[in-house]
């Protein structure tokens, strides 16, 4: 229980500074989105490229995986279906909701909740490892041709490549497999620019709030809501569902997939959409409710599960 109100809590607390220097004007009327851009073309990548380097691979390639990669399918297959077929929303907006209902916050709030509900914070590995390796290098490359106007067929696949979180996952994978690391004095500064990260993406977050409407209202918010229902409810569900009858896991690693699934949107969601200028409220505001709805969802399900 612990782990869940103390991962909560240390975001709140860094949001809320972001949104206090919003309503007293400190940083001026940009600062949201230059702190999204800091994180998005400088810290992210370098908090990616430590990440992925040191990650244990193999550990990442287990039954926890299949359930993430299944369930996330699942959810987004659901979300394209009603909001690109039905409600004709275009690539970009699609593919933002499709992040915003799937794309789970496994390092700031996974973590301690995997230490202190499972015990084990390599429970949170496999997704981690996905939505890094595979979600987000997929996501940008949709959003990149989508958003880069009429291009000629060789610049739309390669333009993509050129996306810094995209590389920075690439080279992470290639020093993870080759095992050869960078010297010492070339890692610290790269560190040192990665520990910025996740602080510039709450605090960009916390500034967007300051004068933003009622989460959930306008034209977004059917797109919000289905994103936040698929999110907190229908994810975890699924994953329980695959881990318990599906496959037969133990139940141990079936808890530890359900609260993985159960996770709220990441900030990095709301990051990209501000980077591409696509969906930012949709990102916005499913962040903020599904982080509150998966406070009494994940408390639920530690205690159901213990």
């Amino acid at each position: 229980m612990p782990g869940v109100l103390t991962g909560f809590a240390v975001i709140g607390a860094v949001v809320a500074v972001g949104w206090l220097l919003g309503r007293r004007d400190v940083l001026g009327p940009q600062a949201s989105t230059v702190l999204s851009r800091v994180a998005f073309f400088v810290a992210t990548p370098a908090l990616l490229f430590t990440t992925v380097a040191r990650a244990d691979v193999l550990a990442a390639v287990s039954s926890a995986l299949l359930v993430t990669v299944l369930s996330t399918a699942v959810v987004a297959t659901v979300f394209v279906l009603v909001v690109r077929l039905r409600w004709r929303r275009s690539a970009a907006e699609t593919t933002i909701g499709v992040l915003a209902s799937s794309y789970v916050n496994a390092a700031n709030i996974g973590i301690p909740v995997a230490v202190y509900v499972l015990g084990d914070a390599s429970i949170v590995a496999p997704v981690l490892m996905f939505q890094l390796v595979v979600m987000a290098p997929l996501a940008f490359a949709v959003l990149e041709t989508s958003t880069g106007g009429r291009m000629p067929p060789l610049r739309a696949v390669t333009r993509p490549l050129g996306n810094p979180v995209t590389v920075a996952c690439a080279l992470g994978v290639a020093v993870n497999l080759t095992g050869w690391y960078p010297p010492e004095a070339v890692l610290r500064p790269v560190e040192l620019v990665a520990a910025m990260a996740v602080p510039a993406a709450l605090l960009a977050y916390g500034l967007s709030l300051h004068g933003a409407p009622m989460p959930g209202s306008g034209d977004t918010g059917p797109d919000v809501r289905l994103a936040v229902l698929l999110k907190t409810v229908a994810q975890p569900t699924v994953a329980y569902l695959i881990a318990r009858f599906a496959l037969a896991l133990p139940h141990p690693l079936v808890l530890a997939c359900t609260v993985t699934a159960a996770l709220p949107t990441a900030q990095n969601v709301f990051v990209y959409a501000v980077r591409y200028g696509r969906g930012v409220v949709l990102a916005r505001d499913a962040v903020l409710l599904s982080t509150v709805v998966a406070v009494p969802v994940l408390l639920g399900v530690a205690l159901l599960g213990s």
